[in-house]
């Protein structure tokens, strides 16, 4: 699996993701704006509302920016087994119940389900639970995160 390929995968669901928010925060600004929705009396909120929502689309629309900044200085490196696992690795976790998953490592803001070939790839970052509980692991390796009263047990099985 080419973690570039990934990569790119990553930074094209971005664009389209800050291309729907931009559309999002023109709607909601015209809706905001529109001379049939200036407020006729206190309980007249439908404005404000839109307002509201404007502001909140505008602020994912910055998110969604700066991780394409983040993706686009992103260059994944290859495994060094001296290191462990770092940004940018391609990992194969194995759980309890012999179910395997793949992830790949990334900056912020990444964070989606992708297919390479016939493989699904969870793209997670090293701020998210897992991401933090995997780095400086190494093949052979267990992986543990407390989620609610769960604890959920991973060994490493390939990392690339």
């Amino acid at each position: 699996m080419d973690k570039f390929v990934l990569q790119q995968q990553v930074l094209e669901r971005l664009a389209e993701d800050l291309r729907q928010a931009e559309q999002a925060v023109r709607a909601a600004h015209e809706t905001a704006t529109h001379e049939e929705n200036i407020a006729e009396n206190k309980y007249d909120t439908l404005g404000l509302e839109a307002a509201y929502l404007a502001t909140g689309q505008a602020r994912r629309a910055e998110a969604i920016r700066q991780a394409l900044v983040h993706w686009r200085q992103f260059h994944p490196r290859p495994y060094d087994a001296s290191k462990g696992i770092q940004l940018g690795a391609l990992v194969c976790l194995v759980d309890a119940d012999d179910k395997q998953q793949q992830l790949f490592l990334g900056p912020g803001g990444g964070s989606m389900q992708l297919v390479s070939g016939a493989q699904s790839v969870q793209v997670i970052s090293s701020e998210a639970p897992l991401g933090r509980a995997m780095l400086g692991k190494c093949e052979g390796d267990e992986v543990s995160i407390q989620v609610a009263s769960i604890r959920q047990q991973f060994e490493v099985l390939r990392v690339d």
